[in-house]
């Protein structure tokens, strides 16, 4: 029974594949899904860190201006 729906899952994937080739929104979805994906593998510029830092820095002391 188990094999039955490995190759059930198996063909629906391959027909969803198949479409994915032939439909140009499925293909848009695809590439957008692969550039997010490696866009969250990338590491944090240590500018942009740098430049978080120091606006927490500024938020902590304007809220500690403000007491």
């Amino acid at each position: 029974m188990t094999t039955r729906k490995n190759e059930e899952l198996d063909g629906h994937r391959a027909e969803l594949r198949a479409s994915d080739l032939i439909d140009p929104n499925s293909q848009i979805g695809v590439r957008l899904r692969s550039l997010y994906a490696a866009a969250q593998e990338e590491a944090i510029p240590d500018r942009f860190l740098d430049l978080l830092e120091k606006l927490d820095q500024a938020e902590m002391a304007s809220s500690k201006a403000a007491k």
